[in-house]
C-alpha cells in the first residue's frame, strides 16, 4: 500500500499514578473519540503508569510487563476494531533477564497486529536508576508509511533523527513527559528535527501533574518545512490532522540537503 495521506491523532492525556486499568480505560476512551477516522493514534510516554520516579520507585518492577503482553493484546483488539494503528510507551519487563526494565514504545498496525518495539536509547540521567538503554533505531510500517520513534529525551539527539530519516522514516513520533517551563524545548526540537530531515514529526506530550510537577501538553504535528500544522493545549484532548506525505519529496527537491551530506567529514561524531 502506498499512502499519500495519513490522518494522525494525538492522544494527549493525564495519567493516574500506578493505576494501569484506569489509564488504559482513558486511552481507549480517547481512541473512541476519533470514531475510527484516524489512521494512527499515539499516546505520551509511560501513559499506563505515570512517570514520577520518586512516587513509583521499585513499584516499576511490579508494573512492568512484557511486550507483547497484556497491554498490547488489549489495545490490539481496539486497533483492529477501528482500523487505527496504535503507538504507546510503557515500562517493559525483559522476558529473558530478570530485573531488567526498558522504557519502550510498542507499535500495533491498523489490522490490530503487533509489529515491533523501540527501546529508549538516550535515558535521562534519573532514568538509569531503573531502565536499561536500547541500542537500535527500528523503522515500522503502518498503512504503508514508514515511521520511526524517539522517546522524550531522545529529542535532544539530532543524530538519531538523521539515522531514522536515512533509513526511510517519513514520520517520527515522539511520546514525551515534558513539564511546564520546558515548552521551548518541545517546540524548538520538534520543529528543528522535522526541518533538518525534511520529514513529519509528531510530539505527543502528557498533561496533568504528579507531586507538584505539572506537564505542559502542547503536543504538535510539524511538517517538513518545520511549520506546526496541529497543536494541542494544556488539557486532555485528541488533536487530529491529516498530513500530505508528498510534502517530503517537494521539500527535498527544493533543497537537497540530505543528498548534499559529506559523511566522510563526520567521522568525529562517532568518538
Amino acid at each position: 500500500m502506498n499512502m499519500t495521506e495519513l490522518t494522525i491523532a494525538i492522544g494527549q492525556m493525564d495519567s493516574k499514578i500506578m493505576d494501569k486499568e484506569y489509564n488504559l480505560h482513558k486511552a481507549e476512551a480517547l481512541l473512541d473519540q476519533t470514531r475510527g477516522k484516524a489512521d494512527v493514534i499515539c499516546y505520551p510516554e509511560l501513559f499506563t503508569t505515570g512517570y514520577n520516579f520518586g512516587l513509583i520507585g521499585d513499584a516499576f518492577y511490579e508494573l512492568a510487563e512484557t511486550i507483547p503482553g497484556p497491554t498490547v493484546e488489549r489495545l490490539a483488539k481496539k486497533a483492529g476494531t477501528y482500523g487505527t494503528a496504535i503507538i504507546g510507551t510503557i515500562v517493559e519487563k525483559d522476558g529473558n533477564q530478570d530485573g531488567v526494565l526498558y522504557d519502550t514504545t510498542f507499535v500495533i498496525n491498523e489490522k490490530g497486529e503487533y509489529v515491533g518495539k523501540y527501546r529508549k536509547a538516550h535515558l535521562y540521567p534519573t532514568e538509569h536508576q531503573y531502565f536499561r538503554s536500547g541500542s537500535d533505531f527500528p523503522i515500522f510500517e503502518i498503512w504503508g508509511v514508514k515511521a520511526g520513534i524517539a522517546i522524550c529525551y531522545d529529542h535532544a539527539f539530532g543524530e538519531m533523527f538523521r539515522v531514522l530519516a536515512l533509513k526511510g522514516a517519513q514520520v517520527i513520533f515522539i511520546p514525551s513527559v515534558i513539564p511546564k517551563d520546558f515548552e521551548y524545548l518541545l517546540d524548538l526540537r520538534t520543529r528543528a528535527r522535522a526541518q533538518d530531515n525534511q520529514i513529519f514529526t509528531v510530539a505527543v506530550n502528557r498533561v496533568g501533574s504528579e507531586a507538584g510537577i505539572v506537564y505542559c501538553g502542547n503536543s504538535k504535528i510539524v511538517n517538513p518545512r518545520g511549520d506546526v500544522i496541529c497543536e494541542a493545549g494544556d488539557e486532555e484532548e485528541v488533536a487530529t490532522a491529516t498530513i500530505d506525505l508528498c510534502e517530503i519529496a517537494r521539500e527535498r527537491k527544493q533543497e537537497m540537503s540530505l543528498r548534499s551530506r559529506r559523511p566522510e567529514l563526520y567521522g568525529s561524531l562517532t568518538h
